[in-house]
């Protein structure tokens, strides 16, 4: 390794080689798009700006592909990523809402959706009323599927904390739900 050269990434004739080609790019999307996509959804609510926000992601993840360390925990480094542009997102000015409108509304078919057989529209209400930190470190284990570890690093907090965020946010979520079903 030459002097001032980052771990894990190359020298080729004097040039950096990228630590991610276009080809695993789109494995990666291809391999962890819906995932993302799940996570962004239960963190925004919204279908359409979970779709904008897993877009930035992907986005971000190539534009940052020297940083990529191949062998490493693929879906942690996106997620990680994934989680700054849902920042990003709650940051960013909101439009005026349009309650009403002489104009047609467009509805788009959706195609195959990634949501069917997920979590219900009760169980994303109910995972609205959990605190951020709380709902965000639940779907970083649950749906992203990282390891407890895997999540404090991302999240950049000790795994005990990690645990005990997630075992009260699944206490939590079973007294919304059965509160919810008594109703």
């Amino acid at each position: 390794m030459r002097l001032g050269q980052r771990p894990g990434v190359g020298i080729e004739k004097g040039a950096q080689s990228l630590a991610l080609s276009l080809a695993q790019f789109n494995r990666l999307v291809a391999d962890h798009g819906a995932t993302m996509y799940r996570i962004a959804y239960r963190l925004v609510g919204d279908r359409h700006e979970a779709e904008d926000v897993v877009q930035e992601a992907f986005r971000s993840a190539w534009k940052s592909r020297k940083l990529f360390r191949p062998g490493g925990a693929e879906r942690a480094w996106l997620a990680s990523i994934l989680r700054r542009r849902v920042a990003d997102h709650w940051r960013r000015p909101r439009p005026p809402v349009t309650l009403a409108s002489d104009k047609n509304i467009e509805i788009a078919y959706p195609g195959e959706d990634p949501l069917r057989d997920e979590l219900s529209d009760e169980m994303q209400r109910a995972l609205g009323q959990l605190p951020t930190e709380l709902r965000e470190t639940l779907l970083m284990v649950v749906v992203a599927e990282l390891t407890h570890q895997e999540a404090a690093d991302v999240l950049e907090i000790p795994l005990g904390t990690v645990l005990s965020r997630v075992s009260r946010a699944r206490k939590r979520l079973r007294e919304y739900l059965v509160a919810a079903a008594a109703q």
